[in-house]
């Protein structure tokens, strides 16, 4: 029977999986690389600690784990990738010699557990059914997350995000930041040139935006509108204020003409905040953005303000 799109794409997205092996054993890498990568992208980490750094700067879609390793064990790696809001979705498999120990790893939040000496077929069968399953929740997240004009991030998944974010960022005592932003004089540009060309515009400065992001971690979402939401995890003012620069300047250089504003070209203005320890839920940095956003337009547009 011919495979049908779905079917095609899901094949395609399979190849492109990241796969994450973690071991402290050279051999057991070399083992499970040999398996795996003829049907997916590998790449390995020695430690526990190398392998949450990897999670957190190139984001597998499944991740390998020993049990037993030097410094922190597998349990403990998991426990936290389990509890870091940018990690907590990909699901691990344990790989280990040991008996006995499947309820250790369903506690630490693991969707597998496949027993040493390795069947190659068992193996790979495994792993392919739970990137099946992660591909699936993704393309149904998608649907139900992305904004279908903009093809970013939309207000419900910004408004589902943003507490998690809040209370890892309070109970790791760590910072992160928002930045609220307006298109410049947007109605003005669909009232002169129509609004199948202020969709064009929307689009344009939502990608440009979301180009501009570096980490995984960071995600733009349409506020609603003609306004965007950055949040930045982990990021304090000065970092915050770096990107925000960085999003007004890529904005104004795709060299959108605007002949009623006061610029030559589409410009944007940006608010932000950062977490503070007093805050008691997701509307305090959310309202501090918003205020700092219009004391960017009333300073003159086209600026940055915290």
């Amino acid at each position: 029977m011919p495979l049908n799109y779905a079917d095609s794409d899901l094949k395609l997205s399979l190849k492109t999986s990241k796969v994450l092996i973690v071991d402290d054993q050279l051999l057991s890498i070399i083992v499970l690389k040999k398996i795996l990568s003829k049907h997916f992208i590998v790449n390995t980490a020695n430690s526990g600690e190398e392998a949450v750094e990897i999670c957190k700067s190139n984001t597998p879609d499944i991740v390998l784990l020993d049990i037993s390793m030097d410094g922190i064990c597998g349990i403990e790696t998991c426990l936290k990738l389990k509890t870091t809001t940018q990690t907590q979705d990909i699901p691990v498999i344990f790989v280990t010699s040991f008996e006995n120990q499947e309820e250790d790893c369903w506690e630490a939040g693991a969707v597998d557990f496949i027993q040493k000496p390795i069947n190659p077929e068992t193996l790979y069968r495994r792993v392919r059914a739970h990137l099946t399953i992660k591909l699936q929740h993704d393309l149904l997240s998608q649907k139900v997350f992305l904004d279908d004009l903009t093809k970013v991030f939309n207000r419900r998944y910004f408004d589902t995000h943003i507490n998690k974010i809040q209370l890892s960022a309070l109970r790791e005592n760590t910072e992160y930041a928002l930045l609220l932003m307006d298109i410049d004089y947007f109605k003005q540009y669909n009232d002169i040139y129509g609004h199948v060309e202020g969709d064009v515009v929307l689009h344009l400065v939502a990608q440009t935006i979301a180009n501009s992001l570096q980490r995984p971690s960071d995600f733009v979402a349409r506020y609603g509108g003609e306004e965007f939401v950055v949040v930045l995890p982990h990021t304090n003012e000065e970092g915050a204020r770096c990107v925000a620069e960085k999003i007004k300047n890529n904005i104004y250089g795709l060299g959108v003409l605007h002949k009623y504003s006061e610029f030559e070209f589409v410009t944007i203005s940006i608010g932000g905040a950062t977490l503070l320890q007093s805050d008691e839920g997701n509307m305090d940095i959310l309202q501090r953005a918003d205020k700092k956003m219009y004391a960017a337009k009333a300073q003159g547009r086209n600026t940055v303000c915290f």
